[in-house]
């Protein structure tokens, strides 16, 4: 077995062992349009590598014809596509359907593996496809977190489950970087998107930041001291978004009997208050910082300070807006609308979280989501000015 087919089978196989633990009645679900069924993200997946690898070469058929449009996401080019909250009512195909294409799909994507490796194009789709695929494998926790989390009967995913980077208390430091010209972006080795490119240079002011992020003992001080009913910490359309949805603390947070308990993946929870707070949206982070009379990093600041910290617990808001580096390039055709027709309207995350894939845990990755997302695993770094 060639190290390409090896890689293929693992990064497959994963999806399909995440889902593992789920009942049959839990692949469909779609409790909010922006949570996708387990069921789609097994068939997109897929998809991507049908529609991109093999349509159209050596009188490959599609498996299904109507399975562009049922499980195409956002790809203008390659045609219509089921309307994304109505995702939860496709019933048919079934679960098992779905698993039959992934491992047809399979079967066809490592019999033409030789091919695919002597064609640069080919192989290049294909590692986009895996990364593509380790994508979804972190949407899939966080979307059957979502599930089940909205489940009056708060199920748990797996009990056995444990974060794979387990907690060690650490007294917490500001280090200072002084104002200077930095270097940030991809550097060229190895895989990275078309959005951590170019590598350039960028001016930054002196500032201070933290070496650890916001614990949960931390946010509930913030909680407890009113934070969420003061619109002196808010951004307007933060406190509208407070104030439409009624929100008290962060997802996931119930008090029960006067005490805080948290939904988790092991079911619902005592709140470990040393843990790093999670699923809290730009809009919370902002309002943090600002209680605590400090900001959120810049994506340039988080980039040059990463080496010096301790990261990958949580999906980090910075201040950045997301947007083209300079030198940005789109690929043509349907590949180049993967990141850059997001380039609106949203803001940049830095780190990496406990359920994601260790390959995309690289100082360069740039995640991007609207300021009001917060079922992603997304936590708080705070930043001084010196």
């Amino acid at each position: 077995m060639n190290d390409l087919v090896k890689l293929f089978e693992t990064i497959r196989n994963r999806t399909e062992e995440i889902c593992a633990p789920l009942l049959t009645e839990d692949y469909v679900v779609q409790p909010i349009d922006f949570v996708s069924p387990p069921k789609w993200h097994l068939g997109h997946t897929a998809w991507f590598f049908e529609t991109f690898l093999l349509l159209g070469k050596d009188n490959y058929a599609a498996f299904d014809p109507q399975y562009n449009f049922v499980f195409n996401s956002y790809y203008e080019s390659v045609g219509a596509r089921v309307v994304r909250t109505d995702r939860g009512n496709l019933s048919r195909p079934t679960v098992a359907d779905v698993y039959e294409y992934r491992h047809h799909v399979d079967k066809e994507i490592i019999a033409r593996m030789d091919e695919i490796e002597s064609d640069e194009r080919l192989r290049e789709i294909l590692i986009l496809g895996l990364n593509h695929e380790q994508q979804h494998q972190e949407l899939l926790f966080t979307d059957i977190k979502y599930i089940l989390g909205h489940n009056p009967l708060f199920p748990p995913y797996d009990l056995g489950y444990r974060d794979p980077l387990p907690f060690s208390p650490v007294h917490n430091a500001f280090i200072k970087f002084k104002e200077g010209l930095y270097t940030i972006g991809h550097d060229g080795e190895g895989f990275a998107y078309d959005n951590e490119k170019v590598r350039h240079q960028v001016w930054l002011e002196e500032f201070e930041i933290s070496t650890q992020l916001v614990s949960n003992a931390d946010f509930l001080a913030f909680v407890a001291a009113g934070g969420y009913q003061n619109f002196a910490f808010w951004h307007s359309d933060g406190w509208q978004w407070v104030n439409d949805n009624k929100f008290q603390a962060p997802l996931y947070w119930y008090q029960i009997d006067g005490e805080w308990m948290q939904y988790t993946l092991n079911g619902l929870r005592k709140l470990n208050l040393e843990d790093p707070v999670n699923h809290i949206s730009f809009y919370e982070a902002s309002a943090y910082a600002a209680w605590k009379k400090m900001r959120l990093p810049t994506e340039q600041e988080w980039e040059v300070a990463a080496p010096s910290l301790d990261w990958g617990r949580r999906w980090e808001w910075t201040n950045s807006a997301y947007l083209p580096y300079p030198n940005f390039k789109k690929e043509e055709g349907a590949i180049g609308e993967y990141n850059g027709k997001f380039m609106v309207n949203q803001m940049v995350l830095r780190g990496a979280s406990d359920v994601t894939s260790k390959e995309h845990s690289r100082a360069t990755y740039r995640n991007f989501f609207h300021a009001s997302t917060r079922w992603q695993y997304a936590g708080i770094r705070l930043v001084k000015d010196s």
